[in-house]
């Protein structure tokens, strides 16, 4: 049994899962640095100051801080967008990546026998048919 538990601990997804939380942990902290940072003081100018987290309605005595729903939603979208960014710009990276490492292709397939050839082949080896490509 503790040779099982050591297995599951060291290999696959225990540490894919450990490296996961603590790039989000560090994500965090960057998407928190730019929704403090910047783009709350610049709602707070254009909304005149108004903090939303201190709105608030009184319904049958009981206070509803509708507020605090609606600055988390802000702050969701907000996080929402920027990690849309963030994995819009590492496709764009990987697929530039993905295209440089594709080669050119060397062989070419004749089109009366289906066989495949060299590329450079003007007869097929396979049929002799005449290639006009």
């Amino acid at each position: 049994m503790f040779k099982e538990f050591k297995k599951f601990i060291t290999e696959g997804n225990v540490m894919d899962l450990a490296v996961a939380v603590i790039m989000g942990a560090a994500v965090k902290e960057m998407v928190d640095g730019l929704i403090n940072g910047l783009i709350a003081p610049l709602i707070g100018a254009a909304t005149a100051g108004i903090d939303m987290k201190e709105m608030a309605a009184t319904v049958a005595g009981v206070k509803l801080q509708y507020g605090l729903f609606l600055d988390a939603l802000v702050k969701f979208i907000i996080i929402a967008f920027v990690v849309f960014l963030m994995v819009k710009a590492i496709n764009k990276g990987r697929d530039a990546l993905n295209k440089e490492s594709e080669a050119s292709p060397t062989t070419k397939t004749c089109p009366y026998c289906k066989s495949e050839i060299d590329i450079t082949a003007t007869r097929c080896p396979h049929c002799t048919s005449q290639l006009s490509e």
